[in-house]
């Protein structure tokens, strides 16, 4: 791209339903904020109640005549996945753009999910599949659908083959939170490669942002976090890469886009490259099969249109 990217250049979204998980604080936050502007139908989806209500109260308080609201999604549980992905598919609306944006890092100690998984595997890769698979049908009622996966530099530091997902052998906090993020990547694009021209799939990261992602965190983390803080950008900015994911007319499928400023900490969004192995096709296949298999779901294109 010749010229750098701005959410100014933002086309309309009037006429487009955008759901953003965690979009009641954070990066998800400031990107509901401004798709609101920019005209989209937002669904903010938290895991509390009162939470995902009050972000959606600030929200029309800055965006007067957004069009907004929330709704309960636990992306660890999959009960919750099933009702909240019930509920939208009950209203018979397309669903133009899904925004895989919540997460959990680098947890301090190894916690499980109501059904057993590590709970970063849980709610950053296996939920957002199990969400991407009930969803496909409305998804693919748009005319122009996309789902947008939030990932992280960090990905850069678990590379293939992904083995022990659920990090039963060695639970070391960084490393799983950076296998989650590897898997973001090679989730969004083997969906591009199984999609083909029916859906884009896009993946993006933040760079350092300034979000309560850390609230909860390992202390190496929190040291790392330290280390980096003059580098690290407001969650505004951090939103940009996701924004411009959700909205670039005509994006390469299956890109990638992030900061470009140093070692992609901050900086303009652009199209960047992830590591050499978050595209090796095998390895997201093997992804794939090994989703299918915890889950007992399969992502069908198929099936979805009938």
């Amino acid at each position: 791209m010749t010229t750098k990217w701005n959410p100014t250049q933002i086309p309309s979204q009037k006429g487009r339903r955008t759901i953003i998980t965690g979009g009641n604080s954070g990066i998800g936050w400031e990107a509901a904020v401004v798709l609101a502007r920019a005209g989209a139908e937002v669904v903010i989806a938290a895991r509390n109640d009162g939470k995902a209500k009050e972000s959606v109260e600030r929200l029309r308080a800055l965006v007067p005549n957004a069009d907004a609201s929330t709704a309960r999604l636990d992306l660890s549980d999959p009960a919750s996945i099933r009702a909240f992905a019930d509920a939208q598919l009950a209203l018979a609306k397309p669903i133009d753009v899904l925004v895989h944006n919540a997460g959990v890092m680098a947890l301090p100690k190894r916690e499980v999910s109501i059904d057993g998984h590590e709970l970063q595997f849980a709610t950053n890769v296996l939920g957002p599949y199990r969400l991407t698979t009930l969803l496909l049908p409305a998804l693919l009622r748009s005319t122009a659908p996309r789902v947008v996966t939030v990932a992280s530099g960090t990905h850069k530091a678990s590379p293939v083959p992904l083995t022990d997902l659920d990090s039963v052998k060695d639970y070391r906090p960084i490393r799983a939170y950076a296998k989650t993020k590897l898997a973001n990547i090679l989730f969004a694009k083997e969906l591009q490669r199984r999609a083909g021209q029916r859906l884009l799939s896009l993946c993006c990261h933040p760079g350092a942002a300034n979000t309560n992602l850390a609230g909860v965190t390992s202390l190496l983390m929190k040291l790392a976090i330290f280390a980096i803080y003059p580098l690290i950008q407001s969650a505004a900015r951090g939103a940009e890469p996701t924004l411009m994911a959700a909205t670039l007319e005509a994006p390469m499928p299956g890109g990638y886009f992030g900061p470009t400023g140093f070692m992609e900490l901050r900086g303009d969004p652009a199209e960047v490259k992830p590591a050499p192995f978050a595209e090796d096709p095998a390895a997201g296949r093997a992804l794939f099969a090994e989703l299918e298999r915890i889950s007992g779901m399969t992502i069908d294109f198929e099936g979805a249109t009938r």
